[in-house]
């Protein structure tokens, strides 16, 4: 079996939407650096530009940038503007999930958020269904939820980049919903999630049958020899 690839590896496959004159960094030198800076703290362009900065050439060698010198701020901003947010997403998750245990049950928990800085003015902020994961303890996928759909149908969304078959999905109440679950099973997965009273039909069904399980584990015990 082949090595997962590296990081470096996975970024060097994410479109450049910059034209191929006066390229002065590689793409997935920049990407890269942003990964690092951000998983060690690094908040916004300003603090991964200076991450780049305080750790020099070597790390500026390490990563591929070929003049030994990293971005600035303004570099950051204008390529995470016109980079293809998904195709990065896409190179991240696979980066990941090629590193997850491929011998034990995994669970991914399903979670809506508000990016944080997203919203600008009176245009509301970036809202987001992730799959985190606790064994990578990452974000696995993560897709926007738009104002014509709701969480659980972009949850829909996830399935189709997780790795479902023999793992459990996990979620609060609101991804209790008929046609994720059937599509959780359907792609050999389990799932477990949190039912309450926004649906209490299903929450009397689901007493009746924990209590008509327990009413045949005493009529069996009472029977045993």
């Amino acid at each position: 079996m082949s090595a997962p690839l590296s990081l470096l590896e996975v970024l060097f496959q994410v479109p450049d939407p910059r034209s191929r004159h006066g390229r002065r960094h590689p793409l997935s030198a920049i990407l890269a650096l942003a990964v690092v800076a951000m998983l060690s703290g690094a908040k916004g362009y300003e603090g991964i530009a200076q991450f780049g900065r305080d750790h020099g050439i070597p790390l500026a060698h390490l990563l591929g940038f070929r003049r030994g010198k990293t971005p600035t701020k303004s570099t950051f901003s204008v390529i995470f503007r016109a980079l293809d947010v998904l195709a990065f997403e896409r190179a991240l998750s696979g980066w990941i999930a090629a590193r997850l245990p491929k011998d034990q049950q995994l669970a991914f928990a399903l979670d809506g958020k508000t990016a944080r800085g997203s919203r600008d003015g009176e245009v509301p902020g970036q809202h987001l269904v992730a799959a985190y994961c606790a064994d990578a303890q990452a974000v696995l996928a993560q897709v926007r939820v738009d104002a014509k759909t709701n969480e659980h149908k972009a949850a829909l969304e996830l399935l189709g980049v997780l790795p479902v078959k023999g793992n459990v999905i996990t979620g609060d109440a609101l991804f209790c919903q008929r046609d994720l679950c059937a599509a959780i099973i359907d792609h050999g997965g389990d799932y477990l999630f949190a039912a309450k009273d926004n649906q209490p039909s299903l929450v009397v069904d689901i007493k009746a049958g924990l209590a008509y399980q327990e009413q045949m584990r005493r009529t069996a015990a009472a029977f045993s020899p």
